[in-house]
């Protein structure tokens, strides 16, 4: 099984790549907690990572997003939105992606800030 981790310290591509290879190869789920700014990486389900969060830094769901980063690709192409844990009724988000402009935003910056 492949480590999860919480990533709070900038980390270079090259160690997002390293991650990536670990499970998938070329993509790496990840859960941006956008109230604490910081990540979880390395799992095989964006569900495993919110978990983690949640047991190691409290992180609560209505601010826990999923996410995949390909470590290969640069500017907008390296993320995207798409994950069943966006799926947020209770904050209006009905579908895989982030609807609402402002939380993306805030998702961009924050891997902006973590991965180098």
């Amino acid at each position: 099984m492949s480590e999860l981790y919480i990533i709070k310290e900038p980390i270079t591509k090259a160690e997002l790549k390293k991650i990536a290879e670990e499970r998938f190869g070329d993509l790496v789920k990840g859960v941006v907690d956008i109230e604490q700014r910081i990540m979880a990486l390395g799992g095989e389900f964006h569900m495993d990572e919110a978990n983690f969060l949640h047991e190691q830094r409290q992180s609560k769901s209505d601010n826990v997003w999923g996410i995949n980063l390909y470590p290969d690709k640069s500017g907008e192409d390296m993320l995207e939105f798409d994950s069943v844990i966006n799926i947020k009724s209770n904050l209006g988000n009905r579908t895989r992606g982030i609807d609402d402009l402002k939380i993306q935003g805030k998702i961009r910056e924050i891997v902006g800030k973590l991965i180098k």
